[in-house]
């Protein structure tokens, strides 16, 4: 049995926010009390941005300091094949290096997976693994509905198919991905049961307890012979994240498949992680119960609750939240039933969330003289840079989206040229005052920007990751004391005492106690903004008036004042939540004004950019 609670059950059920510092001190008794689990899932997918990005948080660290916490346990990364740990392509030497550091610095199973299954996107990273002397397992993504006669795209011979290709390519193990919880009982034991006759491999089953049955699916794949299935501890089970651990131990013991797991150990463990979780109320979901309309939507497990943090950032609340989950199904059906899982999913999500917020239908979508602002990341799908999907494209929305650019004959990969490694390291070190190491130059490669502003912060700041998690999410009160450990011998007490009122220049000082001393630091005050006039709004109907389409920070701005534009030509790009959104001209024109700038942040219909 494989325990996902160091990486796909916080990113399926607190939005990816668990913090090294919690994941550090339980890792020992891992180690100790549960040696007889096959593998500890604990890096990779979003854990490797959110680390950095939210968390201020080096990903390579946490790496480093669960391997040396987890010496007897295979530690599990997820890998999206040519998207290595990102949302977009890479050339292929990127990736192997990004590979060859993973498995230096302790990654000793990686599971890798296409998100449209094309073998051919997950060929680099198969190799890359082998050539690192580390166990590969090529994973198949599962969507459709297997047991149901109607099913004619995602069949039965369709997975054997995918299954043969993925043994010819080298793959140790053959993993099922079923990122939404869609795989039925029956049907899993179908599955698992051909797949294990056909190509003789081992078969490693990961699912999602979204529509509350998933434990069900585990125990028939397991009856079919699986050889490995994913849980979740106890405590951090369930909903859209994996089944209990600890029930399907108990559901196997003293049968002829009893996974070896001592079910009062893992109690133990689990009890840590049900005080831990406590911390983490403010990401938590408000789904509590199993929810069967995954069959309908599909969407993922490790999307869910990212998803509607960003529908919140949005100003979709949770009363809309069924507008989003039907655009997720609508835009699923408008891209030809593709497979959803990181990064497709995101592209699903991304025009989903448009659609719902700017009040976009399918009609609109479809319609060709209706321009729609389609997010990059459709843009990126439909010109075949994440790969090409099982069946193509729908011709007329392709046209559409990419207005009349061709798309990507063949794997994006191999269209890209190398990186000069040593090149970029040596431009990265020029901007950066700590010698740069392998790993932050692979750090860089997948998030050039997020990198850039995590190390800037780190330079600043220094390390937040060993502050406690309370005191790193909702800070202290007055008169709190608190420890914090800078290694081994070296603690700190600090206690917080008092604020003062803002100063003219917006900030305030602090005032608090290290080690018994009294200290005091000035700090921006970041709520109190600077007043200015309410800003402009589009003129419904107005097509010289363009406008921001979601709410969302400026990222670029192309346009300047007196230029010539063509209709369609992008103006600037928009970001919000993760998503890129190029803002376009709908007619042709000559700039008037520019009312914006990089980094503003904006509203929805809020003029950008008036065209004469």
């Amino acid at each position: 049995m494989t325990d996902t609670t160091l990486r796909d059950a916080h990113q399926s059920l607190l939005a990816t926010r668990v913090r090294t510092i919690d994941m550090t001190a339980i890792a020992p008794y891992y180690a100790s009390l549960l040696p007889q689990l096959f593998s500890m899932e604990c890096w990779g997918g979003a854990t490797f941005d959110v680390a950095m990005r939210f968390l201020r948080e080096d990903p390579w660290e946490r790496l480093s300091a669960l391997r040396e916490r987890l010496p007897n346990l295979l530690l599990q990364m997820l890998l999206r094949g040519a998207n290595a740990v990102g949302y977009t392509h890479y050339p292929d030497n990127v990736v192997r290096f990004f590979v060859a550091r993973a498995a230096e610095r302790g990654i000793d199973l990686f599971r890798i997976f296409d998100s449209l299954n094309w073998v051919e996107n997950m060929r680099v990273s198969i190799d890359a693994v082998r050539e690192a002397g580390k166990l590969c397992e090529a994973a198949i993504c599962y969507t459709g509905d297997l047991g149901d006669p109607r099913e004619r795209k995602y069949t039965l011979d369709y997975y054997l198919g995918l299954a043969r290709e993925l043994k010819g390519a080298g793959t140790h193990l053959l993993g099922i991905k079923d990122m939404a919880g869609l795989l039925r009982p029956r049907a899993a034991y179908d599955l698992v049961k051909a797949l294990r006759e056909e190509t003789g491999l081992p078969v490693h089953f990961h699912t999602h307890d979204t529509s509350g049955i998933a434990a069900a699916s585990v125990l028939a794949a397991v009856a079919a012979g699986a050889d490995a299935v994913d849980a979740a501890i106890d405590a951090m089970s369930g909903l859209t994240s994996q089944p209990n651990l600890g029930s399907l131990v108990e559901a196997l013991r003293h049968g002829p498949r009893d996974s070896g797991l001592d079910p009062h150990k893992v109690r133990q463990i689990s009890a840590y992680w049900e005080q831990v979780r406590r911390q983490y109320v403010a990401f938590e979901s408000d789904i509590r119960a199993g929810a069967s309309e995954v069959y309908v939507h599909g969407m993922p497990g490790g999307q869910y609750t990212n998803l509607r943090e960003q529908a919140r950032a949005l100003g979709i609340d949770e009363a809309r939240w069924p507008e989003v989950a039907r655009a997720y199904a609508e835009v699923n059906e408008l891209f030809g039933d593709i497979i959803k899982v990181t990064p497709t999913s995101k592209v699903v999500g991304d025009l989903a969330l448009l659609m719902a917020s700017a009040g976009i239908s399918r009609e609109q979508v479809l319609d060709p003289d209706t321009e729609v602002a389609f997010p990059e990341s459709v843009v990126q799908l439909f010109r075949g840079e994440l790969g090409q999907p099982y069946g193509g494209f729908p011709a007329a929305l392709q046209r559409k989206v990419l207005k009349g650019a061709a798309p990507l004959a063949t794997r994006a990969g191999a269209a890209l040229e190398p990186v000069d490694l040593e090149a970029e390291r040596a431009q990265l070190q020029r901007r950066s005052p700590q010698p740069v190491t392998e790993e932050d130059l692979a750090s860089y490669l997948m998030y050039p920007r997020v990198f850039e502003d995590f190390a800037r912060d780190r330079q600043l700041y220094g390390d937040p990751a060993i502050l406690p998690t309370p005191v790193f999410f909702y800070g202290m009160e007055p008169g709190q004391e608190i420890t914090i450990d800078l290694e081994r011998g070296k603690t700190l007490i600090v206690r917080y005492l008092a604020m003062s009122e803002p100063h003219e220049d917006g900030t305030r000082t602090v005032f608090f106690e290290l080690n018994g001393q009294p200290r005091s630091v000035r700090v921006d005050d970041r709520s109190r903004v600077a007043k200015r006039p309410p800003p402009r709004k589009i003129e419904p109907g107005n097509p010289r008036h363009v406008g921001a389409p979601m709410p969302g920070v400026v990222a670029t701005v192309t346009a300047t004042a007196g230029a010539r534009v063509s209709r369609g030509e992008t103006l600037l790009t928009l970001e919000a939540m993760k998503m890129e959104t190029a803002v376009r001209a709908e007619v042709a024109g000559e700039v008037a004004e520019v009312l914006t700038r990089p980094g503003q942040v904006v509203d929805a219909k809020e003029l950008l950019v008036v065209l004469r």
